[in-house]
């Protein structure tokens, strides 16, 4: 946990922690074809892209970070207009955000969940749910919508999908070419609005977090990864194919 420890001559301990604490994987593959291990080679060492990498787990509920799933932290999660929306953090750390919405424009102040690493928050494809709590919740009549906005690999745009109704969860699917999307919401009233609770799901999970009402799962998270050991053996009894082994942690750039 990184989490330092110190004690005083008089007794008191007294901890200092970081303010981010990355996280580690260690992935093993046995029997790999020689194409999948190509693939996964030229990434280890760096030969097809430097990173930071993708690295999406299927049983993930919340691909937002863990404060931004709550509306906490850094205002700057989001992304809006200045000239539309002021963001600002309430109360003791970790702060609660607020949205204070000045200026509404024909088809409402957009707020927009950020990755910190890509265009957007990173999809294998297929579908994917958007609920906003709060905005659909508490202030289902003064939104005009919630959007979800896809980008390819590159990071280049390519659509944007948009649902009118905010009182229910949006699920919509991938566009073929679809890598990476962008989740937010459209405010058609001046005023103050509390970000609060929100989640982004892979699959269908309208139902799901329909039924949990606020309590929607935690955010785990989509961080970027990096490559930091590498393990590589033929696979025993079959030369023809490969044992693979990596570690990775978490993040914020992986230059080199």
């Amino acid at each position: 946990m990184s989490v330092k420890e110190f004690r005083s001559l008089a007794g008191g301990v007294t901890t200092w922690a970081p303010s981010v604490m990355p996280r580690r994987y260690s992935l093993e593959w046995e029997g790999l074809a020689p194409g999948d291990v190509a693939h996964i080679d030229a990434l280890a060492r760096r030969i097809s892209y430097a990173g930071p990498l993708v690295v999406l787990d299927p049983l993930s509920g919340n691909l937002l970070s863990g404060r931004q799933s709550q509306g906490r932290g850094d205002f700057r999660q989001w992304d809006s207009s200045a000239s539309e929306v002021m963001m600002y953090g309430t109360g003791a750390a970790p702060n609660s955000v607020v949205a204070n919405v000045t200026t509404v424009p024909t088809n409402g102040a957009a707020i927009t969940w950020k990755h910190p690493t890509w265009a957007g928050f990173p999809i294998p494809g297929g579908p994917v749910t958007w609920w906003p709590w709060s905005f659909g919740h508490s202030h289902a009549a003064k939104v005009s919508g919630f959007d979800l906005k896809w980008y390819d690999a590159t990071g280049a745009f390519i659509s944007t999908t948009t649902q009118a109704d905010a009182s229910r969860p949006m699920v919509v699917t991938a566009p073929a070419s679809a890598a990476f999307v962008a989740p937010s919401v459209r405010i058609n009233t001046v005023g103050f609005y509390s970000i609060s609770r929100a989640a982004l799901c892979l699959g269908d999970a309208a139902a799901y977090l329909t039924s949990l009402g606020s309590a929607l799962p935690m955010g785990e998270g989509s961080p970027g990864m990096s490559i930091t050991g590498y393990r590589h053996a033929a696979t025993p009894g079959d030369g023809a194919y490969r044992d693979i082994g990596l570690d990775l942690v978490e993040v914020t750039s992986a230059a080199g």
